[in-house]
This record gives C-alpha cells, structure tokens and sequence, in this order.
C-alpha cells in the first residue's frame, strides 16, 4: 500500500462540482425529455506524484470523470483546474499544450492502439505531435521507452496483432509517457489481463511512478488492486462521490454503507478468515430517475426517513477523510 504527504505536495489537479448530464431527446422534434446525470457534481484533487484511486461499481461515472478531465467529452458544468489555471472553458486549439502534460491509458489495449501502425510508429506519434526530433532522435527515444516498459527494442516493428494483452498495455504506457506527461489518466489499464501480467503492469506503473514523479487518476473497479496502487481512494456511486480518505483508512475504518458493502466483497487470500458479506438488496437506480434524498438510500441497511427526503453533503469527518452520509459509521 502506497503513503504520501499530501499536505507537502503541490495540487497538479482540482476538480471543482464537475457534471456530465446527457440530454435525452425524443418526438419530432428531438426535444429534451430528460437527462442521464453520468457525472453530478463531484469535487476532488490530484497531488503531484500522487494516485487517486477512482472505484465504484460499473455505470457509476467513473470513466466519464477521466474523460472530461481529459476534455474527450464537455463537461456540462464545473471548474477543472490545472495547476491553477482553468482549462473547462478552452477550445480544441487552446487545449493543446495541456495534452502533452494529460496523458491517458485506456482499457481495453487493443482497441486503443491503430492496428495498422508498427508499434515504433504508435509510441513516436506524440512525439512527433509535440516535438521537433530527427529520425535517429526519435528512434533512440523509443528505443528507451520500450525497454523502459519492459518490450525489446527488436519489437518496434511489430504491429499491435503481434503483441500479447499485457504487452499491449505495456506499449499503451509508453506511448503515454513519451511526451513526459504530468498526469495520466488510467481507465480499468489492467481489467483485461491475467492475474500474474496484472500484478506486472501495476509494479510497473509504482517505478515509472518514482522515477518521472507522475500523478495518475486510477479508474478501477477491483478494490485489491486499488489498494496496493492508490495514496487515496474517491468512492462512487450513481454519479457521485460517497466517501473520499487515505487508502489505509478507508479500507480498514469505512464510514459510508456502501463503502463497507464494497470492501466486504473483496476476496481474502486465507480459507480460515471467515468475512461478512453485506449484500446489498434491490438493482441500482436508473442514473434518468434517481431518488430522491440519498440516492443510496434504497439499498442502505441503515437508511431512516431522513435519508429519503435529505440529500446528504460530502463533509469531513477526520483530516483529508470525507463522507456523504447522515448516518455515519465508526463515528
């Protein structure tokens, strides 16, 4: 489990009541009927040299987050800060020199590199983009990379068919870390990969992490490796943040239902430890019709009437621990 001093880093990121609502339109004449809230007002930082685990369960808005950030898609609303100045409002042009310093790894790793480009090609594109190298400097320069990432430099003429899944990945890493980013943007980058090439990419993620002093933003949805990677872990639940702590409190001092519902699922590598599953009742509400109060509270063993009526505010219970919850727990 990783440890930082957040209080002594420098804020690279600061996401300020960030939404994404999805107009729905219908009739004639496509008027807007309602919204899918994807992502409704969440607020977070990122320090340099820092990971913030993103998790919650699948549809929750954890990838949409990453691709706002990343300006992939608009956000309808909200301030995205980069080391203090505002880029939410900049155009395709003004964003430029923010995508060399905001770099991302997608999940599925195939589908994420051209697959009629030799991988040399793949990793020299933002350098090319962004820099002004001769051929030899370029080559060198991926040359580096690739054994940086763990690949051979006799695999730069390879085409991503060529590659295993792990090796795919390893090659999206460097493809990212080419223009020396500041941030990477890492979503689901080892759920399509065995157990074993899993634990390898992630050991690869900590050194590069050390030696180029890179933050990254982790969306995931497997808490045991969230765990090992992350400084800090941001719980999501139908397109909000619900709690917000230091990676070692939040997995042994949760203090928000679903956080404790989340943590009771992970698998324990010990037959003799016998865990309580909490297993939450009812399917998760429609992001269209959310209801009303908490929206967690259709399924929280421990709602009252007030959760039904009351929304919640995501307030601070100890230093750098935040929770979105009436009734907290541990308190």
């Amino acid at each position: 489990m990783m440890t930082t001093d957040t209080k002594k880093s420098k804020t690279l990121l600061e996401v300020k009541d960030l939404c994404k609502h999805y107009p729905i339109r219908k009739g004639l004449f496509s008027r807007i009927s309602g919204y899918v809230y994807a992502v409704d007002g969440i607020s977070f930082t990122i320090n340099e040299g820092e990971t913030l685990g993103l998790v919650g369960e699948s549809g929750c808005g954890k990838s949409t987050v990453g691709r706002t950030i990343l300006k992939l898609i608009e956000p309808s609303r909200g301030e995205i800060i980069w080391r203090g100045e505002r880029i939410d409002g900049l155009s395709r042009s003004q964003m430029r020199p923010y995508r060399q310093q905001i770099q991302a790894v997608f999940q599925d790793p195939y589908s994420s590199l051209n697959p009629r480009m030799r991988s040399a090609d793949i990793v020299s594109e933002p350098l090319r983009n962004f820099e002004s190298l001769s051929k030899a400097q370029g080559r060198e320069r991926v040359s580096a990379l690739f054994e940086r990432v763990g690949l051979r430099p006799d695999q730069m003429l390879r085409f991503p068919h060529e590659f295993s899944g792990g090796q795919r990945q390893r090659l999206g890493i460097a493809r990212a870390l080419s223009v020396k980013p500041k941030l990477i943007m890492l979503d689901e980058p080892v759920s399509a990969l065995d157990v074993s090439v899993q634990a390898q990419v992630i050991n690869l993620l900590e050194d590069l992490q050390r030696e180029f002093q890179v933050s990254y933003l982790f969306v995931a949805h497997d808490l045991a490796v969230v765990k090992h990677i992350s400084h800090r872990v941001a719980v999501m639940y139908l397109g909000r943040i619900v709690e917000l702590a230091p990676t070692k409190e939040l997995f042994s001092r949760p203090s928000h239902p679903y956080t404790e519902a989340l943590l009771s699922a992970v698998p324990v590598p010990d037959p003799k430890y016998q865990r309580k599953q909490i297993v939450l009742g009812g399917d998760v509400p429609s992001p269209i019709n959310r209801p009303n109060g908490c929206h967690f509270h259709t399924r929280c063993p421990y709602a009252q009437e007030r959760c039904k009526v009351e929304e919640p505010v995501l307030e601070e219970i100890t230093p750098g621990h935040s929770v979105a919850c009436h009734f907290k727990l541990n308190k």
